[in-house]
């Protein structure tokens, strides 16, 4: 459920209320009884704690994740550059 910020039109009194979407918004103000107006804000944004989350991610461990697509990428590469001529610019890295 998001926060949604209010200000009083009369006494400018600045106030958040945890509310469901659905929920009609507020109208008066808690201090003079007044009319309020809904803010406009950009939210908190989003935090990002832990290991993180990859695409590859299959445990939750992002070295297991990176270390298999990266090592099946090279696997492949190896095998192709095995049938390069060896005038080939790849034929030297591998």
């Amino acid at each position: 459920m998001p926060t949604y910020g209010y200000e009083c039109n009369s006494c400018k009194h600045n106030f958040d209320v945890f509310q469901s979407m659905k929920d009609e918004p507020i109208k008066k103000c808690p201090q003079c009884g007044k009319s309020v107006r809904r803010l406009i804000n950009g939210g908190n944004g989003v935090i990002f704690k832990g290991n993180g989350f990859y695409v590859t991610d299959k445990s939750g461990s992002r070295s297991a994740g990176v270390g298999s697509a990266s090592n099946a990428g090279n696997d492949s590469a190896a095998a192709a550059c095995q049938s390069c001529p060896s005038e080939c610019p790849m034929a030297a890295t591998s």
